[in-house]
């Protein structure tokens, strides 16, 4: 497999779909999203759709341009691209521990507070359009 940038561009064209689609969800309020459960778990069925496409494109730049060993985990993929400078590294450890909330979402692993879910995603889902800008400046330098 070698790099391609058409791979990653998918993936970003996923991911502002997913994003817009998020957007329009959070028009309504979170108590209106809370007391719907198809608002809800449309809610995080775009959240887990956004971090499983992000993870996609870190793996992707970590295995085709050589920088890192398989990292430990999904969370770690964030990490490598901060310290290869395609991610700055303090926005890197930021945005990483949504791997964590991915995973209590799909599997289960602990409880998920509801309101504090949709409240934080209300607060940071534009760290999401701001991945895709850091990426998308990178791929115009190489």
């Amino acid at each position: 497999m070698t790099f391609e940038k058409t791979f990653i561009y998918k993936k970003m064209e996923d991911i502002e779909r997913y994003l817009a689609e998020v957007k329009d969800l959070l028009k309504f309020s979170d108590n209106e999203i809370l007391s719907d459960y198809i608002k809800f778990h449309t809610e995080e069925r775009l959240f887990q759709l956004i971090v499983d496409a992000i993870i996609d494109i870190n793996r992707h730049f970590i295995q085709e341009l050589d920088l890192a060993k398989s990292p430990e985990d999904p969370q770690s993929v964030f990490y490598v691209l901060g310290e290869n400078k395609i991610l700055p590294g303090k926005f890197a450890f930021k945005i990483a521990p949504v791997v964590a909330v991915r995973n209590r979402i799909v599997h289960g692993y602990e409880t998920l507070d509801l309101s504090l879910f949709t409240k934080n995603l209300r607060k940071n889902y534009p760290d999401f359009e701001k991945y895709l800008k850091y990426v998308e400046k990178f791929l115009k330098k190489g």
